[in-house]
């Protein structure tokens, strides 16, 4: 792999690697709650550090997704690489902004009540909004790529199943997720990304220490900035 080509191995590795285990231990987090949104909201009011805990753990989850589902396409055919690649980012972007929305309503729990939120959420799940139109991207995405992937050999057998499966995960704002699908379509996930990301951090060099201390050092920087922003 050439430095040319972005992100680079080390971060595609890394988000082979912790976006999956991330989003599990987001929904793992998360279990026992009522996977429909009354539920959710109700266990952001018994519990909200957990709560808070586990929609953080997912969102960062997903955000690593992306450099890890091009480190995969690096190895695809053009084609199914790039249609696979492209429309599992686009489903990213949506589950992001799912997110988002999901947070807002923990905060009207905090601010108006968990009745009167559950009735605002209620009002407006069904609201448009412009991320509708990638819905069809989080499923069939996966898809896609499983398919490249399986084509380009560029996964075993196994591993191109395990990863089709991750279509299975429920999408939309205040999902729970925990339920055994999502839990299966998660650790297929795992299963197929994992050891790839592994592989790909194995492959070359390692970084200079100083690059490693720098970007450690940059995260609570960057979190303390986003506080006082």
């Amino acid at each position: 792999m050439t430095s040319t080509e972005l992100p680079g191995r080390w971060v595609e590795g890394v988000g082979m690697i912790l976006g999956p285990l991330l989003l599990l231990a987001g929904v793992l987090t998360r279990i026992g709650a009522d996977d429909f949104f009354t539920g959710q909201l109700a266990a952001h009011a018994a519990r909200p550090g957990e709560m808070t805990l586990s929609y953080g753990l997912f969102a960062a989850g997903v955000v690593l997704l992306w450099p890890a589902v091009t480190g995969l396409a690096r190895r695809l055919e053009p084609g199914w690489g790039r249609w696979g690649v492209t429309l599992v980012v686009l489903g990213l972007f949506g589950r992001v902004f799912h997110a988002g929305v999901s947070h807002l309503a923990f905060q009207l729990v905090d601010v108006l009540g968990l009745e009167a939120a559950q009735r605002v959420v209620a009002g407006t799940y069904e609201a448009f909004h412009v991320f509708k139109a990638v819905n069809v991207c989080i499923m069939a995405g996966w898809i896609v790529l499983a398919v490249g992937a399986y084509r380009a050999r560029a996964l075993g057998a196994a591993q191109c199943v395990a990863l089709g499966l991750t279509a299975a995960l429920p999408l939309g704002v205040l999902k729970g997720s925990s339920d055994p699908v999502s839990l299966v379509a998660l650790a297929g996930l795992a299963v197929a990304l994992v050891p790839l990301g592994v592989t790909t951090l194995r492959t070359g060099p390692a970084p200079r220490w100083w690059a490693v201390a720098l970007t450690v050092g940059l995260v609570p920087v960057a979190y303390l900035l986003g506080l006082v922003g």
